[in-house]
């Protein structure tokens, strides 16, 4: 029975892999600890809230005395690293709450782990220790290639350089300590209950009401887009069969240009709810925007690896996913006005109108 504690639960990836973890390994007991930031919400986890297999702890990754507590109390033999301030704009604007979280954060749950886990140098029996990283530590990409497991870091942003510097935290524990670690490294994520800083449920929820849609730019940069219940699955590949020590990357092999994303929001709309007032097209609200500093130009991922020694690939198209997740919002607006509060509503005025 795997005691598994997810660190960053209730966000939007954290959340769809606890569910999954729940749903897909019957003789695994789930720990969530989150500190419930702007973008953790439990009512992402309301489907298993009750699960006499499931535990909710609100706390911080940098607490040390909370992390051993939960490691002795709950007997922890795997770690699955969510958490993380993952917005590039906020990074830009407040570069020094990614190096607390994804830096001091990860460095402490080693450490946790570590001290949990290791006794004279060998690993407690089948731990796992899983970080979950991105894409943008590889920095940008031309009009060809795709990045592998191999290629150099080249981050640009505060945020890819935070998480670049947990990645190489986390790969000097197992070569220093032998302690169990796997790094993933997914393209950009969509679905259900993905906080509306995010460029798809942005554009959505500006859209339905008729709201500017503010691009970045030419529009012209790409982004490779994994379904996040494609992303939740790679993980669980990884931790049934992942090699201690090893990389893997996850993408979804769905490259598009940014305008692209958005122009394909729009038209999906339209076809749900019809055209706006005076028969204009949701593509008239794209808005251009000055682009970020540092905004890398295309990603794209190689998921050879993972598809080789796994047997891992995306089952979600990008058409597919986008309609089911174009759906999903349209059925749950009530959560977007939630989550949207003034706090955010004036963030977004900082990022967007502003320019």
């Amino acid at each position: 029975m795997r005691k598994i504690l997810v660190t960053g639960g209730a966000g939007f990836i954290g959340s769809s892999f606890v569910q999954r973890a729940i749903d897909a390994l019957h003789d695994s007991r789930v720990v969530n600890l989150d500190s419930l930031t702007y973008a953790g919400n439990l009512q992402n986890l309301e489907a298993v809230a009750k699960h006499p297999r499931y535990r909710f702890v609100r706390g911080d990754i940098r607490d040390r005395a909370l992390l051993g507590e939960i490691f002795t109390a709950e007997n922890i033999d795997t770690v699955v690293h969510f958490a993380a301030e993952s917005h590039v704009d906020r990074s830009i604007v407040g570069p020094a709450d990614f190096i607390e979280t994804n830096v001091v954060g990860t460095f402490t749950l080693l450490e946790a782990a570590r001290n949990a886990w290791l006794k004279d140098g060998v690993n407690k029996r089948d731990s796992r220790f899983i970080h979950v990283s991105t894409d943008e530590v590889y920095g940008s990409l031309g009009d060809t290639g795709a990045f592998t497991e191999t290629t150099p870091y080249d981050p640009r942003s505060p945020y890819s350089a935070s998480k670049a510097a947990s990645d190489h935290l986390v790969s000097a524990y197992f070569h220093t300590y032998g302690l169990a670690t796997l790094i993933t490294n997914c393209s950009n994520n969509y679905g259900p209950y993905q906080f509306p800083e995010k460029l798809i449920p942005l554009v959505i929820h500006n859209a339905v009401s008729g709201k500017s849609l503010p691009v970045y730019g030419d529009g012209k940069n790409v982004r490779d887009w994994l379904y996040v219940a494609d992303h939740c699955d790679a993980i669980l590949k990884v931790l049934a069969a992942g090699r201690p020590g090893e990389t893997y990357n996850i993408g979804g092999s769905s490259e598009r240009q940014n305008l692209t994303v958005v122009e394909t929001i729009c038209d999906l709309l339209d076809r749900r709810l019809g055209l706006l007032p005076g028969d204009k097209p949701r593509r008239s609200l794209i808005t251009f925007v000055k682009d970020r500093p540092g905004h890398d130009r295309r990603y794209a991922i190689d998921a050879t690896k993972i598809k080789r020694e796994l047997g891992w690939a995306p089952s979600m198209s990008f058409e597919d996913g986008m309609r089911l997740t174009v759906d999903w919002y349209l059925e749950h607006q009530s959560w977007t006005e939630a989550v949207t509060s003034g706090a955010y509503r004036d963030y977004y005025r900082r990022m967007y109108d502003e320019r």
